[in-house]
């Protein structure tokens, strides 16, 4: 009886090959050019065939472990680490965690095959592919930044949840800052900038979404300029805002804060973080990190940061600033407080004169005259002209009844008694 031979497509090529040779239709030297090998393989090929037959070009190895398999000890090893300490960690982040800290030189698909034999990682489907239009990355450092925020438990359990707003190059996809901050406002988009600026200089252009915070969203306004705060400060630092109209357009920095929300979140679990204050320190050994394994190079050379010029004070800058007339006592109200100017020239110069109001993150106010500071002093506190009361404590607040202190005459004296009814007062007569 025939025996069932199995053999692959490159074992049935060489056969055939081998056939040609016998039947003096092909030389060896041409049947080593059509099979890649040497002259002296296929003598050796064809010495097997002749005595084996087919079955002599079939490999001996098939059907049998490879002898470069992983041991069992290194892949227990490996699945009780992962259980362990990795258990929600990715192959890629867990298979360089097993080899910085454990010393286990792995390939990271071998982690991968042992996370999803053992059902630790779950392979994600592959969605239906929805093509954009590539753009093509800028070409020097600070030429483009893109800035979002992003609220997520980044402290797990450990603390309540916060915003990171995160900033990263477009021509490098290097990491420029990360800024923990208990809210993304106005005001926490100054300090990372502040913070961003001082090391590395103002760059052309930050893209952003079009959060209130950078674009004014509502139509035909009819107080304002048309420009936010932080609009406002970037123009006067000549830094461009750009707005995309997609999540998808700033996809570098939508892409960043994924890989954030995973590898970030574990590393500060790792090391105990569990506080904005302590979370801010770390950010600086991570982005090195971070930029050390995922950062490219620019296709220039040139850094499109720009230095401070002289009049440009951050401290100043970013600031709330809005714009006031003086009346004629050069006074001024903001935020229902009156301001009084005190100077010592003829009170006439500077009536309607337009002065600007600029609050610190901390609530202080400096006052300023075609940039110099005036000096004041507070006139009168405005009080509150009316207050917002639901219909249900309508009633509670237009009738308020009368309740006498505790140090009124009538409860010293025990005159204020609970008033009794007629009937106990005047019982009447049988």
């Amino acid at each position: 009886m025939d025996k069932l031979q199995t053999m692959s497509k490159k074992e049935v090529t060489r056969m055939e090959v081998m056939q040609r040779i016998e039947a003096k239709r092909l030389k060896q030297k041409k049947a080593a050019e059509m099979l890649r090998v040497s002259e002296r393989h296929i003598r050796r090929l064809l010495r097997a065939y002749r005595q084996l037959g087919t079955e002599g070009l079939v490999s001996k190895r098939r059907g049998k472990p490879s002898n470069n398999q992983l041991k069992t000890r290194v892949k227990r090893q490996v699945i009780d680490l992962v259980y362990g300490q990795y258990p929600d960690f990715g192959p890629t982040l867990a298979h360089e965690k097993l080899t910085e800290k454990h010393g286990l030189e792995l390939s990271r698909e071998t982690v991968r095959k042992l996370m999803i034999t053992e059902g630790i990682w779950k392979p994600k489907k592959v969605k239906k592919l929805v093509v954009h239009q590539m753009r093509e990355r800028r070409a020097c450092l600070g030429e483009l930044v893109q800035i979002d925020g992003s609220p997520h438990a980044w402290f797990e359990e450990r603390g309540e949840k916060c915003n990171l707003l995160v900033f990263i190059d477009d021509a490098t996809g290097r990491l420029m800052e990360l800024y923990f901050t208990p809210g993304e406002t106005t005001f926490s988009y100054f300090a990372a900038t502040e913070q961003y600026i001082s090391r590395y200089g103002k760059p052309v252009a930050f893209y952003s979404d079009k959060n209130s915070i950078f674009k004014v969203n509502i139509k035909n306004a009819l107080t304002g300029n048309g420009m936010t705060q932080f609009g406002r400060a970037m123009k006067e630092l000549e830094i461009e805002i750009i707005c995309a109209n997609t999540p998808q357009a700033k996809g570098r920095v939508e892409r960043a804060i994924q890989v954030l929300q995973d590898r970030l979140v574990k590393e500060m679990r790792l090391r105990g973080i569990s506080s904005i204050e302590t979370a801010n320190e770390y950010a600086a050994e991570f982005i090195v990190d971070y930029n050390a394994r995922f950062a490219v190079q620019p296709r220039s050379s040139h850094d499109a940061h720009r230095s401070l010029v002289t009049n440009e004070d951050l401290e100043r800058v970013f600031t709330f600033q809005e714009h006031r007339n003086l009346s004629k006592n050069l006074t001024l109200q903001y935020k229902n407080v009156v301001y009084q100017i005190q100077t010592s020239r003829p009170s006439y110069a500077m009536r309607k004169a337009s002065v600007t109001v600029c609050e610190n993150n901390q609530g202080k106010i400096e006052i300023l005259y075609k940039g110099k500071q005036l000096e004041y002093t507070i006139y009168q506190k405005q009080q509150r002209q009316s207050e917002v009361v639901s219909s249900k404590d309508i009633d509670s607040k237009l009738k308020k009844p009368y309740k006498p202190s505790k140090d009124h005459s009538w409860r010293r004296n025990g005159q204020f008694k609970r008033r009794k009814p007629n009937s106990e007062v005047n019982p009447s007569s049988d």
